[in-house]
């Protein structure tokens, strides 16, 4: 299939090639999460809903998700650092345009098209560091990938946060174009395509399956996303994306399994450990992506946080991510069960998930965190690499790649699960919640009148008139009554979110380890 031996680099070559790697795993992932921060502001902007301004997360993810199962078909079209350089120049102009959008649909189109250049940059840089390092260093060279993959969506809030501060929105984008151009350079210069058998001919390309794979994960993103506001099925589009999205899957199925040269090879997944390790990258994503999404917006939302301080909570958990990243990457070599660390990584982001249940109120202190997230931390270094070893360990040659495709597919298609299911929950929760709290709320209970007549009071005593007093103290309870009801809604996904991983550590311990043999990642991993 292709000379492995002639893409293994030593010396100053590999740090150019690993760095150049990283800063593009790291470009992708990023914006992932830095425009979290940044919707309100976008919101007010460019005068867009917060349903709208959703859809500037969703199309990238959209975008993303469409293009990384294909990435190893599109690296043999056209070689692999073609494919990379131009994916990454497409993110960077793309970059420009959603700074300069006038409106929000203008940016979520955009956004789109620089998810299809940022979904290429995830995989093909994995395969990249990879094949740069000798058999014996995968172990390490996959810790070094995956501290991009885990510090990157952590690092977005604080970067999101400190641009929206102290510059405008636009630069949170702005901010990709030096990198990029920097990282097309490296790559055109130093990156080596694998040799290829033959491309296929146009007759050859499954266009149908594209067709229909896109069309499948777009319809699916737009029921989950629209599904809320939309009131589900009572909406008609909401069915017809339903409808479209199990038909578009369905034939998609059919397709893979039956065309000569499918542009997405599914009998990999007979692979027992892959079936596993790709359901399990689709939790790891639910859980990292939406606990990332959830904390800057109960920090900001209940607690009015600035965007900086609500990002700048969450570095303390990358850094301990990062410290434990080599850790794991000598405790891998050493021959230690994946499916232990995995296991032990999904307690410690249970345990994280029961504490933030815990401590979540009206007004947290910021030290109240602290604790929790370092706990997030280590769970979730002791979850990535372990995760793409285990799903990876029972492969052998081309199948690698295809098998890494699948797995960073998941874990973004998670990731965008989390988030609209996340969305979803907390909204139905929010109005049960608030029709109990308000159906204790009795206006002739002496406690409540007791409360209204002393905020009336207090109101009155700064000037206000008796009946206009008595207005702002119904309104001020109102308020606590929808700030609380809030409060329990985030306590609720913290809840099921926990009870989630707990439940996945049986199914991880059943799971046939591969520890009599070193991580070999290396073949065909386009």
């Amino acid at each position: 299939m292709q000379q492995q031996n002639s893409l293994v680099e030593y010396g100053s070559r590999r740090v150019i090639i690993t760095i150049t790697a990283i800063m593009c795993a790291l470009l992708e992932i990023v914006d992932t999460t830095i425009v979290n921060v940044a919707l309100n502001d976008m919101r007010g902007n460019l005068g867009a809903t917060m349903t709208e301004v959703g859809w500037v997360i969703t199309a990238y993810a959209i975008g993303n998700v469409i293009i990384v199962p294909m990435t190893s078909w599109l690296s043999q079209q056209f070689g692999r650092r073609n494919y990379f350089a131009v994916s990454i120049v497409l993110f960077t102009i793309c970059s420009f345009l959603c700074g300069n959008a006038t409106n929000i649909w203008e940016l979520v189109i955009f956004r789109f098209i620089q998810g299809v250049g940022g979904g290429a940059l995830l995989v093909t840089s994995q395969t990249i560091i990879t094949e740069s390092y000798p058999a014996e260093k995968r172990g390490m060279a996959q810790a070094i990938y995956g501290l991009g993959v885990i510090v990157g969506p952590t690092l977005g809030p604080p970067l999101g946060g400190y641009i929206v501060d102290n510059f405008s929105w636009p630069y949170i984008f702005y901010i990709n174009i030096p990198i990029g151009i920097i990282a097309a350079l490296l790559t055109l210069q130093f990156v080596k395509s694998p040799k290829y058998s033959e491309k296929s001919k146009t007759r050859d390309i499954d266009w149908l399956g594209i067709f229909l794979l896109a069309a499948t994960v777009g319809s699916l993103q737009y029921v989950l996303e629209r599904g809320q506001d939309d009131d589900w099925f009572a909406s008609r589009e909401i069915t017809f994306f339903a409808v479209a999205s199990f038909l578009g899957f369905f034939f998609f199925i059919w397709r893979e399994l039956t065309f000569r040269n499918p542009i997405v090879q599914l009998r990999v997944l007979k692979n027992g450990n892959l079936r596993v390790g790709t359901i399990l990258s689709f939790i790891l994503g639910f859980g990292l992506y939406g606990s990332t999404f959830i904390i800057p917006l109960y920090t900001q939302s209940t607690l009015g946080w600035t965007a900086q301080q609500a990002g700048m909570l969450m570095v303390p958990a990358s850094i301990t991510t990062a410290f434990m990243m080599p850790i794991i990457g000598q405790l891998l070599q050493k021959g230690v069960p994946q499916q232990y660390l995995v296991s032990l990584g999904m307690l410690l982001f249970f345990v994280f998930c029961m504490w933030g249940y815990k401590i979540l109120t009206p007004d947290t202190s910021e030290d109240a965190f602290f604790w929790m997230l370092i706990v997030r931390g280590v769970g979730m270094g002791l979850l990535f690499i372990p995760i793409t070893t285990l799903s990876l360990s029972t492969l052998k040659g081309q199948q690698i790649g295809q098998g890494a495709s699948f797995t960073g597919m998941m874990r973004q298609l998670g990731g965008s699960f989390g988030v609209a299911m996340i969305t979803t929950f907390m909204a139905r929760r929010n109005m049960d919640h608030r029709s109990t709290l308000v159906s204790k709320l009795n206006v002739t209970d002496p406690d409540v009148a007791q409360r209204v007549t002393g905020m009336q009071h207090a109101f009155m005593a700064k000037g206000m008139p008796a009946n206009t007093a008595l207005s702002s103290a119904y309104k001020s309870l109102d308020y606590a009554v929808t700030k609380q009801a809030a409060v329990m809604s985030y306590m609720d996904v913290f809840y099921y979110l926990g009870i989630l991983f707990l439940i996945c550590i049986p199914f991880v311990l059943m799971v046939k380890g591969n520890k009599a043999k070193k991580m070999d990642m290396s073949e065909a991993m386009h």
